[in-house]
């Protein structure tokens, strides 16, 4: 029931369901290295214990007239005995069938004895709604041709309980009071709304129901909420308003379902991406050694002459916080230019491993060094305006985080991180160049990560205008699954991984530059029609800063995405 290709579609008599597509990895789960609680198919999180369902029986459909369009809704199916359900699941018809609710029983606590005995005189964990309130109902479809409405209840929970999800019908009796549990407060967390998946009409009602997928609220490395799989749907809910749901809360500071130093390994040479360079990029990636082995300089505010870095950056002045009194530069002599083009034969991924969602997910992020970022490349329309020095620092950190199911090990998704933003992009969406190893396209000069060659345009896709950045298969690649280091992964304790000192270097790794960009782009709009000036000028001035200016990029340590989650 725990693997990755349980996902089990089972149809209700009589429905009229779109049959889903299901999907799995192209290839099957290795066995991991013994461990802990990771890959066990289930997760304790206190005084809840959790497992995943990804077996689903249909409930009803906003559009079934429309084959794929619209959006379905399911309930858990085969819960294990002594396991409840906390709500139901729902999803885009156009997407293969792979989500998975979380249901949960309540165990004797594996909080610290203190806690334990104040909790002895608190009420169980798991509790039946006292009712259910409709939240919405649609009269879209002839009963008899369609298999009926679809109904919304939210139940009703005793004080001291909060509901982490909604239930969904296709008749208009509510579901019996034990279909669901209800949580206690005090093992919930705030969530939040997260993608828009639906709005849906009535003939009956006069306001439109909206359907959100959700997720914590409280995040990163040291956020306890967990989600529960469910979603969230009102009428009248405004964004920057608390939910009526919460998730559950991860109190259980064991992190038990985390991987182990070994499984870790084994995650990478399994997952591990090929990055793909651009077939023209002139500024490739290399390892930080062969950087400061090249003659890569340390600076001090007030000192003109630059030191030369130690062999793995003993020298440099760690921890703190970006002071701005240290900064790293090129070599002053004749290897400056060679050393700005990398060294790919040195290249590797420098892995941080880090708990995700309160530990039911472990985030693997992966960081390339590239000694140089070259300029940028605008483009309106079908021209292409290649600036001169815009855009180019020196150093260049970039990264992309693969999310691992700590229930079963199976790859979730890839976050690709993209210069100020990013994208998480599912499993179901990723391609593959061997078994379960996903492709990285790094875009050319700029190193943003895609998940797809093509060409990408930061600014407005409307009118063609923006940052070109182009990604490409080519020759130029590195293999993460065995060209990688591992440098930091705290949950696992004090010295289980010796992290590098340049690690805690948190100043720049290159020196300011100060473009006269303003000059190249005026130069440029004054050859544009009259009629599409404005319009491009009021993108510029959209652009980010660093499109005018260039502070030297900080470490991986001082991204507040080292502590954070990813931002999407």
């Amino acid at each position: 029931m725990f693997g990755c290709k349980c996902f089990n579609w089972n149809k209700l008599p009589n429905s009229l369901s779109p049959e889903p597509e299901i999907f799995s990895l192209p290839a099957p789960l290795p066995n991991w290295p013994q461990g802990q609680g990771f890959a066990s198919g289930k997760i304790n999180l206190g005084e809840l214990e959790v497992i995943k369902v990804t077996r689903f029986e249909f409930v009803w459909c906003d559009n079934l007239s429309q084959g794929k369009e619209g959006t379905a809704f399911y309930k858990p199916f085969g819960i294990p005995d002594g396991f409840y359900c906390l709500g139901h699941y729902c999803q885009p018809n156009n997407q293969p069938l792979r989500g998975h609710l979380l249901v949960a029983r309540e165990v004797e606590t594996f909080l610290p004895e203190s806690e334990s005995v104040c909790n002895r005189d608190k009420l169980p964990a798991l509790c039946e709604p006292l009712d259910y309130v409709l939240t919405w109902s649609s009269d879209d479809w002839n009963g008899e041709k369609n298999g009926g409405c679809g109904y919304f209840w939210l139940p009703q929970p005793s004080e001291g309980y909060k509901p982490v999800g909604f239930l969904v019908t296709d008749k208009p009796e509510k579901p019996r009071l034990d279909e669901v549990r209800c949580v206690r407060s005090d093992l919930t967390d705030k969530c939040d709304a997260y993608h828009l998946l639906l709005t849906a009409s009535s003939k009956f009602l006069n306001w439109p129901l909206q359907v959100w997928s959700t997720r914590p609220h409280d995040r990163g490395m040291n956020g306890k909420g967990v989600s529960v799989g469910t979603f969230f749907c009102s009428s009248f809910w405004n964004a920057g308003k608390d939910l009526c749901l919460g998730c559950l809360k991860n109190l259980n500071p064991a992190l038990p379902a985390m991987p182990n130093l070994n499984q870790i390994h084994a995650l990478i040479n399994h997952y591990g991406p090929t990055v793909f360079f651009h077939p023209e990029e002139v500024y490739l990636p290399s390892s930080v050694s062969w950087f400061f082995k090249n003659g890569a300089l340390l600076y001090k505010v007030g000192v003109p002459v630059g030191e030369v870095i130690a062999d793995g950056g003993s020298n440099l002045p760690g921890g703190g916080t970006n002071d701005r009194q240290f900064w790293i530069d090129l070599p002053s002599n004749d290897r400056r230019n060679s050393v700005k083009h990398g060294n790919l034969e040195s290249a590797k991924l420098y892995v941080h491993v880090k708990p995700a969602l309160g530990g039911t997910f472990t985030d693997i992020v992966m960081w390339v060094f590239c000694p140089f970022n070259g300029p940028a490349t605008i483009k309106l329309g079908v021209m292409n305006i290649a600036l001169s020095r815009i855009g180019e620092h020196v150093s260049d950190w970039e990264h992309f985080t693969l999310r691992i199911c700590n229930f079963t090990g199976e790859l979730w998704s890839i976050y690709f991180s993209q210069h100020s933003g990013g994208e998480w992009v599912d499993a179901c969406n990723l391609e593959y160049i061997e078994g379960n190893k996903a492709i990285v396209y790094s875009s050319k000069s700029g190193h943003a990560s895609y998940p797809h060659p093509g060409t990408y345009i930061q600014g407005s896709t409307k009118l063609g205008l923006g940052i070109r950045n182009d990604a490409a298969r080519s020759n130029f690649s590195v293999d993460s699954s065995t060209q990688y280091e591992v440098v930091a992964a705290e949950y696992l304790g004090e010295g289980v991984v010796q992290e590098p000192c340049w690690l805690q270097f948190m100043r720049e790794w290159g020196p300011t530059i100060v473009y006269d960009s303003r000059t190249e782009v005026d130069k440029f709009i004054n050859r544009l029609p009259l009629m599409v000036r404005y319009s491009v000028e009021n993108i510029f001035d959209k652009f980010p800063v660093e499109f005018y200016g260039e502070e030297g990029p900080t470490g991986p340590k001082e991204k507040n995405n080292w502590v954070g989650d990813e931002r999407s």
